[in-house]
């Protein structure tokens, strides 16, 4: 049989939901056993899984900029299976403390109606809806995803560039950062109401030069359809080269600043810092980053600096450490 990759293989035409739900047809055809794949498949007849929490066909699939593929340092290049991807994410307003199944939990969760509010050191603050971030010209990109916890995809997004957005509201001179505010829904996100010790709502930020990055993404969909609850429906912010709390999920509010501002997890200053480019000669407190592995079949493999992408971003960070350096302990400022 001859090998298909990502760039040929439409998202949507991967792994359709009948060829999963027969699990002994959907382990074969993914290529691994049931022992060797991930823990937390959906059960038979579990459709949820993949439902989208709307529908929009005039918008989705949207058409592939072929221009960006996984990276060349990445020697896997097919699409992590959408069944995987979506079976396991790191969401800590549904599923707090750890990565896992957040989809059986997003049940009360409700994406429309849906606004963004953009303010701040700009000229024209203003407020979007999901029409109105729909009506941005929609493409579907295939990016390298790497979690802190070391797990890696390959995913579809679909959606357009955060530069887009920002040139909307016109930022100020004055503008040197961009911050992200996620939902606040005590009631239908289970996860606040547990673990009320996080500072909430969930809060993330970008350097302007970073934001205006050509991989810098709004992202509204994921495997040609729109964004799953358990992906950050219904629109988040992926940055594909820093690790993947950097790119924050169910996205209300978008505020450009003067002064950079606190994430939500430099409460623990020696694990997350500001920077968190994926860089394997910087280890977290706790394991190393030199390797990965991939989310379905936990196969490992080096996890290149700025997750492959430095021929995009190399330029911004001329201090990026290139050799490798000593765990970080409590008290000390991560990078």
């Amino acid at each position: 049989m001859s090998k298909r990759f990502a760039s040929t293989i439409p998202s949507h035409a991967v792994t359709p939901e009948s060829v999963f739900f027969d699990r002994r047809r959907f382990m074969t055809a993914l290529g691994v056993g049931l022992a060797t794949g991930p823990s937390l498949f959906a059960s038979e007849g579990e459709a949820e899984l993949l439902t989208p929490p709307y529908e929009n066909t005039d918008v989705f699939p949207a058409p592939r900029n072929a221009s960006f593929q996984v990276p060349e340092a990445i020697e896997r290049k097919a699409l992590t299976p959408r069944e995987v991807a979506a079976a396991h994410n790191n969401f800590y307003e549904f599923l707090p403390g750890r990565g896992g199944p957040v989809w059986k939990h997003t049940a009360d969760y409700e994406v429309q109606p849906w606004k963004i509010e953009v303010k701040g050191e700009c000229a024209k603050p203003a407020t979007f809806d999901l029409d109105d971030l729909l009506a941005f010209d929609q493409e579907e990109r295939i990016y390298h995803f790497r979690c802190v916890e070391r797990w890696a995809m390959n995913v579809p997004w679909t959606g357009f560039p955060l530069s887009k957005l920002l040139a909307k509201v016109e930022p100020k001179d004055s503008a040197k950062y961009v911050s992200f505010e996620s939902a606040l829904k005590r009631n239908q996100m289970p996860g606040i109401r547990e673990a009320d010790y996080y500072p909430w709502p969930y809060h993330e930020g970008l350097r302007m030069e970073e934001a205006m990055n050509e991989l810098a993404m709004v992202v509204t969909g994921v495997y040609g359809k729109p964004l799953l609850k358990q992906h950050g429906a219904p629109v988040r912010i992926t940055v594909p080269w820093k690790y993947g709390y950097k790119n924050p999920k169910a996205i209300v509010k978008i505020e450009l600043t003067s002064k950079e501002p606190r994430t939500f997890w430099q409460i623990q200053k020696h694990e997350y810092g500001f920077i968190s480019n994926v860089n394997p000669y910087i280890p977290h407190p706790r394991w190393s980053q030199a390797t990965s592995h991939w989310l379905d079949n936990r196969e490992p493999f080096p996890t290149p600096i700025y997750n492959g992408y430095e021929s995009y971003v190399g330029e911004l960070y001329p201090d990026e450490p290139r050799e490798l350096q000593k765990p970080l302990k409590p008290g000390q400022t991560a990078r």
